[in-house]
């Protein structure tokens, strides 16, 4: 090997004669350009001057390429590293019952063999390694695996903001410039050096049509049965009239990512699919509705203003989840609320402390006000509000998660949502009901990222949407937001695992129900996902009455 780099080193060839002669190296290299981003931070602020952005200040973002430089470390990946990883990996795929039977110990053990992050609960350590799985090709599929500051990662994690794939494909190079000098093998060693100043557009026909707008997977992933892994590196030239890297950064949520999308299928972008804003005139109620996975961090973050959340949204009627709030933190929040939200209702866990909570803060201030179902058995964990106001009920929930290896999933599927459906209909006897909350449930395909990889995970397991169907939509109840945008994929949650948020890889767990009745009435539903500070974003809804 050591003689024949020598021979290339002193020889002058043009890229064409390079790929047959790369064909008989043992190893494949494989090269991409990723672009990373620091979200940025905002600052508190005091001013009652409304903003239009919560984004104030981005960081600059850098454009760093794989390079073996004389200071560097080598980073090698050894052909019986990656054949023992595809063997069990293999193993793993062939038998899934043993990746569910795993003890948390066992799977973060498994997920450091393959060097990937294990940090978490038992369902984010099991969402971990099925998405892993899913992202690594065994056998006759190609393994994709990039080596970065001395680690394995998989295809998966790679980031959707990339200015420039590299893909291997010797088979479907037309025309190269043989002047260019994209390639350096120096004294045996491999070297591949990108110059941002002398870049070349390389053209390239492949079987598939590579995107920006494509998820990471699609873009590494090749055709099975088509493509071949070759020892040519070439670089994909972005079409015109694609979306820009810097939106890629900063507005992740407008760029398609699905594991397999259908046809039709678009991206949720606020700025573009909101209807007109009402007059000043018209009669309309504006709900706003989040997860706030713990009130007080939220508080205390240094990205977050609820002072400027309320300017921006000016909403009538704000529906908080998951605050972990004690009956004994309630009077110090009330005190901190913005002026003119006088209207406040809380209810706590009792049963675990710091867990679940949910919160209604309305500067309409409500006929009644009742909190959970009545029902003891599901009384204990402070997930349900009910406010009365003159021509609706609004009932602020956070639907019990079944939980590591499903073991409420029983509870939830046969007590709780039967039980919550029964409350909503009575209460619908006299008024329109409004449910909204954290749901814990993806509905449908287009609801979540990767559905074949979480069929056993909470929240998208058939028995909690056959659940979801029977118990609400089936029973005259409308997810506002899916009636208004069929074919729009727009999450709602992202894991903080895997850089879920940056690379819109997530769920829609969040919802606004509605009666059949005013259906008709609503004249938005949407999602506001650059509002950051927690795992989930806020979605809101404006009804006409």
């Amino acid at each position: 090997m050591k003689q024949l780099l020598q021979f290339v080193s002193s020889t002058s060839i043009n890229l064409t004669s390079f790929a047959v002669f790369r064909k008989h190296l043992n190893a494949t290299i494989l090269v991409c350009s990723t672009v990373k981003a620091m979200g940025s931070k905002r600052s508190l602020s005091n001013s009652s001057k409304p903003i239009s952005s919560f984004v104030e200040g981005k960081k600059d973002v850098e454009l760093k390429g794989l390079e073996a430089n004389p200071g560097s470390k080598k980073h090698v990946v050894e052909e019986d590293d990656v054949n023992t990883y595809s063997v069990e990996i293999e193993r793993l795929r062939n038998d899934p019952t043993i990746v569910e039977t795993m003890t948390v110990q066992e799977l973060r053990k498994t997920l450091k063999r393959f060097r990937v992050p294990a940090k978490g609960r038992k369902d984010d350590l099991l969402s971990a390694l099925k998405s892993f799985m899913d992202s690594s090709v065994c056998g006759e599929q190609d393994s994709h695996i990039r080596v970065e500051q001395g680690l394995l990662i998989s295809a998966d994690n790679t980031s959707v903001e990339v200015e420039a794939k590299r893909v291997l494909n010797e088979d479907h190079v037309e025309n190269v410039n043989e002047t260019s000098e994209i390639f350096e093998l120096n004294q045996g060693k491999k070297r591949l050096k990108q110059s941002e100043s002398e870049r070349k557009t390389v053209k390239v026909a492949t079987k598939k049509k590579i995107s920006p707008k494509s998820n990471g997977d699609a873009d590494f992933k090749p055709s099975r049965a088509k493509r071949k892994v070759s020892s040519d590196v070439v670089s994909i030239v972005m079409e015109s009239g694609e979306i820009s890297t810097a939106t890629i950064q900063t507005e992740p949520w407008t760029v398609l990512a699905h594991k397999k999308p259908q046809k039709g299928w678009i991206a949720y972008n606020p700025k573009t699919m909101r209807p007109p804003r009402l007059d000043k005139d018209s009669k309309f109620v504006k709900i706003l509705s989040w997860n706030v996975n713990g009130l007080r961090a939220l508080l205390k973050s240094e990205g977050f203003s609820a002072l400027q959340l309320a300017q921006r949204e000016d909403f009538d009627i704000l529906c908080l989840q998951e605050t972990k709030l004690q009956e004994k933190d309630i009077e110090e929040i009330k005190q901190r609320l913005i002026d003119g939200y006088d209207n406040s209702f809380w209810t706590c866990s009792i049963s675990k402390l710091g867990y679940s909570g949910t919160a209604i803060i309305s500067r309409i201030k409500p006929l009644s006000v009742r909190y959970g179902l009545g029902i003891s058995d599901h009384d204990s964990e402070g997930r349900l509000v009910t406010a009365e106001f003159d021509t609706f009920y609004l009932i602020c929930g956070y639907i019990p998660n079944s939980g590591d290896g499903l073991k409420r999933l029983s509870y939830r599927v046969t007590q709780w949502d039967p039980s919550l459906s029964n409350y909503l209909k009575e209460l619908e006897k006299s008024k329109p009901v409004i449910l909204t909350g954290d749901l814990n449930c993806a509905h449908e395909e287009i609801d979540i990222y990767n559905p074949a990889g979480n069929k056993r995970s909470a929240g998208f397991t058939d028995e909690e949407r056959k659940s979801f169907a029977t118990n609400f939509l089936s029973r005259g109840f409308v997810d506002t937001f899916r009636r208004q945008h069929p074919g729009v994929i727009g999450y709602t949650y992202w894991g903080y695992r895997h850089g879920g948020r940056k690379n819109n890889r997530g769920w829609r767990l969040d919802y606004f129900l509605v009666s059949e009745s005013i259906a008709d009435k609503v004249h938005d539903s949407y999602i506001l996902p650059d509002v950051n500070g927690s795992d989930h974003c806020p979605i809101g809804l404006i009804v006409k009455f």
